[in-house]
């Protein structure tokens, strides 16, 4: 971080400012005062590629909206050498202001010199700020970004990032959602360089000393974490939606053969929003930005998103299908942006699921419906369970969560934001019924387009589409919230009659923490049920209060058809037409809830997969292995009824299922990884093997299927080979041999190639080998796949080393680090190595990741994540318990990594006899060697 350069300040001004009224007011509290708000931003910024600095200028048009002595507003790390208030817009006078800066809140105040009166209630002024700063060496701010050309010289480039509050770093502004503002925009830069900014490049103009200014159009209002510029020599193509907007992706000059891809589908994504949504797409432009370092995976900048390189390049010749899928994804999240956030903006941070969630959630809805060949809805359960994975812990916190200081907020960029957001507005979709819910986001962007809002006015936009008296069309037909049919059963309690309120029901998932295990007992035709707060600290204080309203649906081995039931009461009692063998709830997965069925209910099921697995969907099929596992954890089900259903599995081909199998295993393994007990691990991995050693040897090494099959051989492929599977490490072997003999000329195919890769990994030639390659090579799917194989090796001092260089960056980029650290800490040969560089480099990683980061978080939960002794619990406390507020004491990540070190430590003591004895029971297994991860 750029250290702080605080201004000396003559004394009246320091009294003025020590005033009672000013610190109550300001300075003990992280938010902006709302005395004056920004009208128009006229930025201008040069930064210098050589120096690595900045300078620029800032005229901001105000209004006044209380009479107030001075303006407060952000800056970071900016050393501000002119600062001057000019009366109205057109006013001669520039009144000098002296500037006070508040380091702990990143926020300067601005007065008149010598306390020239306060500035009047619906006054018009123009603020003046002089300013320069370094390009930040982290990944947010203003920020230097370098690449190597094929030749090894360096270029540099200058980016932004600036969500959530990183503007501040770059201009002094008004650094909240709620302050949005029209942004005019000036870049000056050498002739040898590009600049881009939100808005369509208006002119260029030469300047004396040979630079050019580059004057963009003027912005729509837009609040400050979404203005973007980049000055860089990136090439670019381009297309024109339906619509006519420009589509133009940029990237390094020598990758730009690589963007053809996600031109397309940007194009094809962009006109689906603009044709869903009804509302036009509101910039003429969208640039698409290949950053070479970039922390986030991608960014919504409106008309200007940036990515990470991995997120926007793809060759058909060397990325893997689950690139293609990735790639669509995330241009499909930003965009979706381009609406939910940056046309309709949450008032402030503790309604950031409003942006992410919604985005996450159309990523499913877009790419769905145009790129049907990527199978997407495959793949919507696994967030839903990443979600719940977090929000089984008493750490949680609500989807919409208060949060006050720049780390708090970083905070909360996590999986109940995303994608716990994302799968109750699945769960609401099939509620309302997808016409009715599509009608009400229309109805909710609409009211709201360039303004804040607050969870409820989004529920109000639902309620509202359904409401008695509305026109038939509005109202709609269909067996949803919003059906008109009168007749009722005493299967269902789902329609507006029932006296249902959106706001009420959806504030029960959003307003609290956690989620629901419902129980379900059937007696003949009477089915029971009840509802309590599924925890794994199983603490009854934390959990009796909670109460959800849960749009429970259904089938049964009497009918495929779904029932509904609204559960809203902590028991109630639903009754079926007949009696059956068996009910399934949760149909798809659809809702955000597990199911424990009670008094043989689990029987049944088990029974039915292991005769007729088929008789449910893969998504059905995939919840139940989730269910029946996380219920263990809560000690609802017995670890050997778990491993029964697990028995089904031999038969299983769907991509999810399978997926989702390995998920619940290999965890079990990789906690007795941490312990001496090598016979009862080496006993399970042999017996995970044999479930799918069928399947694992029906695989062809090559890239052909569809893109599920593919994903699902890659997936298949890695695991048989980091097993030790010797049929698969002798295909792997002998493709890694005739690669490497060819000196990388003889292509392996994309998908199977990290399993080819990680067997050539385990020998030290092998390894530098890839290494080599991986310098070499300009395909970031191909570095990507490498990088994985390197952290694969059972070699500790190649494991190290790969650890080093990533916080280094020469070698190795520092935005993979996060990656290469969790990685190495999965390797039972490098878990110590991990945890032991993240207590060493603690400071360091905090000071370019930034406290509170998603980065942050994913390396201390991904690292201590599989810690199961009572050493590494104490070991973990005394290192935490030694930081400080500024270093990092009191995150939520912190938490989260005790909680689970914890419940790791109990489920092992309650279960390991159970799971050796079921073991026993079934083995002998044929055990396979032992390589990584």
């Amino acid at each position: 971080m750029v250290p702080r350069r605080a201004l000396l300040l003559p004394l009246p001004l320091l009294l003025l400012f020590a005033q009672p009224r000013f610190a109550a007011d300001t300075a003990a509290r992280a938010r902006l005062p709302e005395t004056v708000r920004p009208l128009l931003y006229e930025l201008l910024v040069q930064p210098n590629l050589t120096s690595l600095s900045f300078r620029g200028t800032v005229r901001v048009q105000l209004e006044v909206l209380q009479d107030t002595e001075e303006i407060v507003l952000h800056s970071k790390e900016l050393l501000i050498s002119r600062a001057e208030l000019q009366l109205g817009p057109r006013g001669l006078l520039l009144l000098p202001l002296q500037v006070l800066e508040l380091p702990a809140l990143e926020q300067v105040a601005l007065a008149p010199a010598g306390g020239g009166g306060p500035l009047a209630r619906g006054g018009g002024y123009v603020l003046h700020v002089d300013f320069a700063g370094k390009l930040s060496d982290s990944f947010h701010g203003f920020y230097r970004s370098t690449y190597r050309t094929r030749d090894g010289e360096e270029r540099v480039v200058a980016a932004t990032h600036f969500e959530p509050t990183h503007a501040r770093a770059a201009f002094p502004c008004f650094d909240e959602p709620a302050f949005k503002a029209n942004f005019s925009i000036r870049v000056r830069r050498e002739p040898r360089h590009m600049s881009l900014s939100n808005m369509p490049k208006l002119e260029s103009v030469e300047l004396p000393g040979g630079l050019l200014e580059d004057r963009f159009d003027v912005s729509v209002k837009m609040s400050t974490y979404l203005v973007a510029f980049i000055v860089s020599d990136f090439l670019s193509v381009s297309s024109t939606t339906q619509h006519g907007v420009k589509i133009s992706v940029y990237a390094a000059p020598e990758k730009i053969d690589q963007t053809e891809f996600a031109l397309k589908a940007a194009v094809k994504l962009l006109d689906f929003y603009d044709d869903y949504f009804g509302i036009p797409y509101s910039l003429p432009k969208q640039d698409l930005a290949a950053i070479p370092d970039f922390q986030s995976g991608a960014m919504e900048n409106w008309g200007l998103t940036t990515y990470r390189e991995s997120g926007l390049l793809f060759d058909p010749q060397k990325s893997s299908a689950s690139d293609k899928l990735s790639i669509t994804m995330v241009i499909a999240h930003e965009l979706a942006h381009q609406w939910f956030g940056n046309l309709v903006t949450m008032q402030w941070w503790n309604d950031l699921w409003l942006n992410e969630g919604f985005a996450k959630f159309m990523e499913f809805v877009s790419v769905n419906i145009t790129n049907p060949e990527l199978e997407v809805e495959d793949y919507f359960l696994s967030k839903c369970f990443e979600a719940m994975e977090v929000d089984a812990l008493s750490s949680s916190h609500p989807v919409s969560s208060p949060v006050e200081d720049p780390a708090e907020i970083r905070e909360i960029f996590d999986d109940v934001s995303y994608d716990k957001g994302a799968c109750i507005l699945n769960m609401l979709r099939d509620f309302l019924t997808p016409e009715v819910f599509k009608r009400g986001i229309i109805r909710y962007l609409r009211r709201y387009s360039y303004q804040n809002t607050v969870n409820a006015q989004l529920w109000e936009s639902f309620a509202s589409v359904c409401q008695p008296g509305r026109s038939d069309e509005e109202r709609l037909s269909g067996d949803g919230f919003c059906s008109r049919r009168k007749e009722r059963s005493g299967t269902s309690k789902w329609y507006a009659e029932d006296g249902l309120d959106v706001h009420e029901m959806m504030d029960t998932w959003t307003l609290q923490e956690g989620f629901p295990v419902v129980t379900v007992e059937v007696r003949g035709r009477e089915v029971r049920l009840s509802q309590e707060r599924y925890l794994k600290n199983k603490e009854p204080s934390q959990s009796s209060k909670f109460l959800w309203h849960i749009p429970l649906t259904y089938i049964t081995s009497r009918s495929n058809t779904v029932h509904r039931f609204l559960l809203k009461t902590r028991t109630d009692v639903l009754h079926l037409p007949e009696e059956v063998e068996w009910v399934k709830f949760n149909v798809d997965m659809r809702g955000y809830y597990i199911v424990h069925y009670e008094a043989g209910g689990w029987d049944a099921l088990v029974s039915l997969l292991q005769h007729n697995h088929t008789a449910l969907s893969s998504n059905d099929r995939t919840s139940l292995i989730n269910n029946v596992f996380q219920l263990v954890s809560v000690d609802k089900v017995p670890l050997d009824r778990a491993l029964d259903l697990s028995l089904y599995l031999s038969k299983e081909t769907e991509i999810m299922p399978v997926t989702q199998g390995l998920s619940e295993l290999v965890p079990l393994y990789k906690l007795m990884e941490k312990r001496d007990m090598e016979d009862v691990e080496n006993q399970l991995k042999a017996y995970i093997v044999n479930l799918f050693r069928e399947l694992i040897e029906r695989q062809s090494w090559s890239d052909e299927g569809s893109v599920s099959q593919r994903m699902l051989r890659s997936y298949l492929l890695l695991f048989a080979c980091v097993r030790g599977h010797a049929p698969c490490t002798r295909a792997a072997g002998e493709l890694f041999r005739k690669w490497k003999e060819s000196d990388g000329t003889v292509s392996v195919p994309s998908d199977v190639s990290l399993a080819v890769y990680s067997v050539g990994a385990r020998s030290e030639e092998g390894w530098d080998f890839l290494l080599d390659k991986y310098r070499r090579s300009l395909y970031s799917s191909v570095k990507s796949r490498i990088k994985t194989a390197l952290c694969t090796s059972p070699l500790g001092h190649k494991l190290q080393w790969i650890l080093e260089q990533s916080l280094e960056g020469e070698v190795l980029k520092t935005q993979d680090l996060p990656y290469v650290l969790v990685s190495v800490s999965r390797n039972p040969k490098g878990y110590r190595r991990a945890w032991d560089f993240l207590r060493a480099n603690w400071e360091r990683l905090l000071n370019k990741f930034d406290l509170g980061s998603p980065a942050i978080a994913h390396m201390v939960t991904g690292v201590t994540g599989q810690f199961s002794t009572r050493e590494m619990l104490e070991e973990v406390q005394h290192f935490f318990s030694s930081l400080r507020k500024e270093t990092g004491a009191g995150l939520r990540c912190l938490q989260q990594a005790l909680e689970s070190i914890e419940e790791n430590i109990r489920w092992m003591d309650k279960n390991l006899p159970l799971l050796k004895a079921w073991l026993d029971k079934r083995g002998p297994f044929e055990g396979p060697g032992d390589h990584g991860l």
